[in-house]
Parts: C-alpha cells; sequence; structure tokens
C-alpha cells in the first residue's frame, strides 16, 4: 500500500526470494504459476462489461475478488482495469458506509456485510490514499454489522444487516474479520480524538471459537470448524458420549484458523495449535475435505491463505513424509485450469454449483488469489 511505512516494504523485500516469492517452489513451477497467473488474469480482463465489473452487478464482492487479483500483479493493462473496477465498486458505497446494492428482494442484491468486507478489502490492496474516506466509512459500517447481545450470535456477522431475524455465520465473520484486519492501518488517518472503528475483540473471539469442537466431539472432529450456531454443511454425528455434534469439514476450519489469527490470537494457543492439527490430519487437496467437492476453490483460497499467514512450510504431519504444501497447491490448481477453445485463454470453473462456484469469475479469481500467495 502506499500508506505503508517504507521500513516494512523494505523489510519484506529483504525477506523474499530475488523473484519476490520465498523459494518454496523450484524455477520450473514457479514459471507454470505465473503463465497460469497471467493466463486467468487474460480470460478475466476479457470479461470485465464496460461499467468495470464482472460477473453479476448486483453483488459488487463479485468485482472485488478479480479486482484485488489485478491489483496483486504486473498484468500490462493492470492500471486500467483496476481504475474501472474501483470506480464500479466506488459506486455502490452507500451513505451508511457500506459497499453493496440496496434491494429488499432476494437474489438482486443485499448481502451488505459480506459485499462490504470483500469490496473495502480490494480497495485497500489497490492502495490508492483516495480511497481512505470510503474505507474509514466501510471499517465503521463494518463495526456496527457485528452483532452484540447475549445469545450465540452475539459478536458474529450475517450477510447483512436484519431487523428481522439474527443470522450469523463463520464465513462472512470471517471476512468482516480479514476486512477488519487487513484495513487496520487505515485508521492512523483519523484525526486526534475521532472515534477509531474497531471490533468488540472479546465478542468476536468468544464467538470466532463456540464454532470448534472441543476434545469431546471425538478424534475426528476435535480442533476443526463448523459453518455456524446451531449449523454445518458437512452435517452432524455423535460423539462417543451418543451426543449430537456437528462435523467439523476443511474450508471452515482454515476460516476459522484464519480468524483467529486476525483476531490477534497467539500461535501457540490451543485454539490455534488444534484447528492447525486438525488440518494435518485431514490433509488433502482432491476435496474440500468433509463435503467432497462443494465450496472447492473457496476451500483452495483459504487455505492458501491461512496457511500462508499462519506462516509454516513444509508441513510435518505426524505420520508420512513432509508436505511442501505450496508447490502441492499450485500443482493441483494447474491441472485444474481450463483453456476456453475461441479465445486460447484458461480459467477455472468447478463443475458444482454449491455457493455460486459455477461462476467462472468467482472461481479464477479465488485460483489466482491463491496461485499469488505461493
Amino acid at each position: 500500500m502506499r500508506w505503508i511505512p517504507l521500513l516494512l516494504v523494505l523489510l519484506t523485500l529483504l525477506s523474499a526470494a530475488p523473484d519476490g516469492h520465498a523459494d518454496d517452489l523450484d524455477a520450473a513451477l514457479r514459471t507454470r504459476v505465473d503463465v497460469a497467473i497471467a493466463e486467468g488474469l487474460d480470460w478475466l480482463a476479457a470479461q470485465q462489461s464496460d461499467a468495470g465489473a464482472w460477473s453479476n452487478e448486483k453483488f459488487p464482492a463479485l468485482s472485488a475478488l478479480p479486482l484485488e487479483a489485478f491489483a496483486q500483479s504486473d498484468h500490462a493493462d493492470r492500471d486500467a482495469i483496476v481504475s474501472n473496477s474501483c470506480a464500479f465498486i466506488l459506486s455502490k458505497a452507500q451513505k451508511n458506509g457500506g459497499i453493496y446494492r440496496k434491494s429488499i428482494v432476494p437474489g438482486r442484491g443485499g448481502l451488505s456485510t459480506y459485499n462490504t468486507a470483500v469490496c473495502v478489502s480490494a480497495l485497500h490492496a489497490v492502495g490508492d490514499p483516495a480511497f481512505l474516506t470510503t474505507i474509514l466509512k466501510a471499517r465503521a459500517f463494518l463495526t456496527e454489522s457485528q452483532l452484540v447481545g447475549d445469545d450465540e450470535h452475539a459478536g458474529g456477522f450475517g450477510y447483512g444487516q436484519s431487523s428481522i431475524r439474527r443470522s450469523t455465520d463463520l464465513m462472512v465473520s470471517m471476512h468482516a474479520v480479514e476486512a477488519m484486519y487487513r484495513t487496520r492501518d487505515a485508521e492512523d488517518s483519523r484525526a486526534s480524538g475521532e472515534t477509531r472503528a474497531k471490533l468488540d475483540a472479546e465478542k468476536t473471539l468468544a464467538y470466532i471459537t463456540q464454532m470448534q469442537n472441543a476434545s469431546d466431539a471425538g478424534d475426528a472432529e476435535q480442533g476443526g470448524f463448523f459453518y455456524g450456531p446451531g449449523k454445518s454443511g458437512a452435517g452432524k454425528t455423535e460423539n462417543a458420549k451418543g451426543e449430537v455434534v456437528f462435523r467439523s469439514y476443511g474450508s471452515m476450519t482454515y476460516a476459522g484458523l484464519l480468524a483467529l489469527i486476525y483476531t490477534d490470537v497467539p500461535r501457540d494457543d490451543p485454539r490455534v495449535k488444534s484447528a492447525f492439527a486438525w488440518s494435518l490430519d485431514h490433509w488433502t487437496l482432491d476435496e474440500n475435505p468433509g463435503l467432497g467437492v462443494q465450496g472447492m476453490y473457496f476451500f483452495y483460497n483459504v487455505l492458501a491463505k491461512a496457511l500462508d499467514t499462519y506462516g509454516v512450510n513444509p508441513l510435518t504431519p505426524s505420520e508420512g513424509e513432509p508436505i511442501n504444501w505450496k508447490a502441492a497447491l499450485a500443482e493441483k490448481l494447474l491441472t485444474l485450469q481450463t483453456r476456453d477453445a475461441d479465445s486460447g485463454h484458461a480459467y477455472w470453473v468447478n463443475a458444482n454449483g454449491r455457493y455460486w462456484e459455477n461462476d467462472p469469475v468467482l472461481v479464477t479469481s479465488y485460483a489466482i488469489q491463491a496461485l499469488q500467495r505461493l
């Protein structure tokens, strides 16, 4: 970002390999990854509308995801594509600070918290000081979107603000916590004495933790995370006492691990260690553990972010050889890339449409962002 202190930038550059990445990939694989990213960006560039949007314009988060991929690239048309996309996203900024399309009809817009979190993260990644006011307003909106009270939803986030019912989940809460963490430096620009936007850290951590299975859930579930209070996309099982527990699954466990880290929980905290242990015990890139092919690319995306942020490679499971997860993920995503016969550009898509993953713009953005972490 242009407002990050120069020293931090220099330290980042000095800690990286000459090509700007840690040397977890050999030269040949690094070249293949760079080519795949470039081809995916070329495909996305051809999909951008004249308005600067991608995919369904009613949900600006679907444009923010490719925007962030371009913002972190050296694509030849980066500046024009980023500029057009930012203009579109800024056009969705509301007076209340949220970034979304207003709608009272499901499927026509809304999802204010989710869209705002993803959009403000992307705007911040661009690093233009002109966006500071919008970012600060969005941070205030997200702060106000955190549910208060004393029930199981307190401290969490739902897809949008609602006065009708209380509904939260770990996926949206992770996006909100991530957005607040990544944009926290923007608060330094506030005038002296001005109220800073921040989450209720105690409530946030309590909310995240309640979706993590404890030891009494059984060895297969312990340490992993499920979707939300009273619900899990992976279904239910019974523990040794015959009690019903929600199954842990891959994408939510990495989301939970990332949310814990973004809430400043130390790496040696039992909650972080047990989440990481679950991910090791259930390591695979052939499926989203517990969900099969459902949500596969969100799984790859959040796995890359969580393990990169956790800061370990290779992985050392209790049995078997060490795993260079970056190389393994690179190889997996490279095998899944599809080439457009007409344009020659390459992209990604999930044949299983759950969680919108039959949208190639969404999935290609997930894949590129994951590859950019390697």
